[in-house]
């Protein structure tokens, strides 16, 4: 499996390489948010399996790069790569909405949540986190962490 990750943020990309990391796992990881459609583009016709975003990127964040991306895709200019958010706050979930991601997380983050999401989206579903879970008792509205009992 293939994952492009999008982050200035050196401590997100050792989090997700230690929460997906194995031997049939490999990553391409950029820190400016101009350079997914670049790398995507340039892949000579492979794909990757999953993108995973984060919303704070540098120079364009992840709501626009996703909406870049997605834009791409409608003209046949890139394949279609599943993509994952990572936001912030629960705030955030209606900039993953709009932006065509296939999933998003709230961080903090952590492995049996990204693991959890990415098998979704490249599975062809989606993985979903905010206000319906909150609503729903599932997450807490402090941090999207998981209540329990």
């Amino acid at each position: 499996m293939r994952a492009l990750l999008a982050t200035d943020a050196p401590w997100l990309v050792d989090d997700l390489v230690a929460a997906l990391g194995g031997p049939d796992m490999s990553f391409t990881v950029v820190s400016e948010g101009r350079e997914v459609a670049k790398v995507v583009a340039a892949n000579d016709g492979a794909t990757y399996d999953v993108g995973i975003f984060d919303l704070q990127i540098g120079s364009m964040g992840g709501m626009a790069v996703t909406m870049s991306l997605r834009l791409d895709e409608s003209a046949g200019a890139v394949p279609r790569v599943p993509v994952v958010m990572l936001l912030d706050r629960f705030a955030d979930v209606h900039l993953s909405r709009r932006s065509g991601a296939d999933g998003w997380l709230v961080k903090p983050l952590d492995p049996l949540r990204i693991r959890r999401a990415v098998r979704a989206v490249t599975s062809g579903g989606t993985y979903r986190e905010g206000f319906d879970e909150v609503q729903a008792g599932r997450l807490s509205p402090l941090r999207g962490v998981a209540q329990l009992g």
